[in-house]
C-alpha cells in the first residue's frame, strides 16, 4: 500500500481512458499524463464491459511507465466483482458514487489485492453529507475528487453550470466541501474534469483556478488537456524563488513570528505556503 501511495502523491494530471479502447492506452501515456484511469464505468457500454475488463487486466500485467488506476462500477452494481478481479494490481481503485468512509471500508473489504482508493465523492445527494467522514479512512485513500455531472441528474436539476460555463452555487458548494474534506483527511485534493475538450484556453484557466484554490491535481478527459493541467500544477520559477527566500528568511531567524521580506509582512501561514510550493516543485521534478 505504501509503495502505491508514494507513486500517487506526485500526481498533477489523471487522464481517463475507456477500458474498451486499448489503442488509446499508449496514447494516454505519451500525452504526458502523470497517471491513467482505465475506465470500466460510464465510458464503457454494457456489452463492451467484458472485453474492457480483459483489456484492463492485460494492461496491468504489462510493463508500467505511469501509475494505472481503474475506475470500477459503483458499490452494489452487478459487475463490481468482475471489475475488481480485472483491476487486481492497479495502483489505485477509483470508486464512483462513493458515500463517505463506509463506502471506502466496503470496497476495501472486497479488493482482490490491497490498493488505495480514490472516491468520486459528490455524485449523490447523500454523499454531500458524508464528506467529513473521509478523514476516518485517510490512510486508505489515494486522494479525493468530486463530480459535477451525476449530482444534478440525481436531484432533477437541468445543469451544473450557468451560461458562462461557471458552476452554479450548489456545485461550487460540492467542490469546496470536497477540497476541505481532502485536506482534512490529509490526502490529495483532485479537481474534476473540464468537459469542453477542445477548449484549451478554458481548461488552462480552470486548472489555474484549481491550483490557486488549493487543489493539487485534476482529472482529464482528453490528451490535449494534459499540458495545460501539468503547467497549472507546476509552480513557476518565480514562485519557487520567492518560496525559497521565505523559507530562508525564517531559517535565518527561527524565533521570529513575523518578518519583513521585500517590504511585505510574512508570518507562519506564508512559511507554510512556501514549504508547500517547494514540495510541489520537487514532486514535479
Amino acid at each position: 500500500m505504501e509503495q502505491h501511495q508514494r507513486r500517487l502523491d506526485r500526481l498533477r494530471s489523471l487522464l481517463f481512458v475507456p477500458g474498451d479502447r486499448p489503442e488509446r492506452f499508449d496514447k494516454g501515456v505519451r500525452s504526458g499524463a502523470d497517471a491513467l484511469i482505465l475506465d470500466l464505468e460510464d465510458s464503457v457500454g454494457t456489452a463492451a464491459k467484458p472485453q474492457a475488463r480483459a483489456n484492463v487486466r492485460a494492461a496491468l500485467e504489462g510493463r508500467r511507465t505511469v501509475p494505472l488506476l481503474v475506475r470500477v462500477n459503483p458499490l452494489g452494481s452487478e459487475g463490481l466483482a468482475a471489475d475488481l478481479a480485472a483491476a487486481a494490481g492497479a495502483d489505485a481503485i477509483v470508486l464512483p458514487k462513493a458515500e463517505g468512509a463506509a463506502s471506502v471500508r466496503a470496497l476495501a473489504s472486497r479488493l482482490v489485492t490491497p490498493a488505495p482508493i480514490l472516491p468520486i465523492a459528490t455524485e449523490t445527494p447523500a454523499a454531500i453529507f458524508e464528506l467529513g467522514s473521509y478523514r476516518e479512512v485517510g490512510e486508505q485513500l489515494a486522494g479525493l475528487s468530486w463530480g459535477a455531472e451525476d449530482l444534478p441528474a440525481a436531484i432533477g436539476a437541468t445543469t451544473s453550470r450557468d451560461e458562462s460555463g461557471r458552476y452554479l452555487p450548489p456545485y461550487e458548494l460540492a467542490r469546496s466541501l470536497t477540497l476541505f474534506a481532502a485536506h482534512a483527511a490529509g490526502v490529495p485534493a483532485i479537481d474534476t474534469v473540464y468537459p469542453a475538450i477542445r477548449d484549451v484556453a478554458g481548461v488552462a484557466a480552470y486548472a489555474a483556478r484549481a491550483a490557486r484554490d488549493g487543489f493539487t491535481a485534476m482529472l482529464a478527459l482528453h490528451p490535449d488537456q494534459i499540458g495545460p493541467i501539468n503547467a497549472a500544477f507546476t509552480p513557476s520559477p518565480e514562485a519557487v524563488d520567492h518560496a525559497r527566500r521565505v523559507v530562508a528568511a525564517f531559517a535565518a531567524r527561527p524565533a521570529a513570528g513575523v518578518l519583513d521580506l521585500d517590504g511585505a509582512m510574512i508570518d507562519a501561514p506564508h512559511r507554510k505556503q512556501a514549504e508547500r510550493i517547494l514540495a510541489r516543485a520537487a514532486r514535479a521534478d
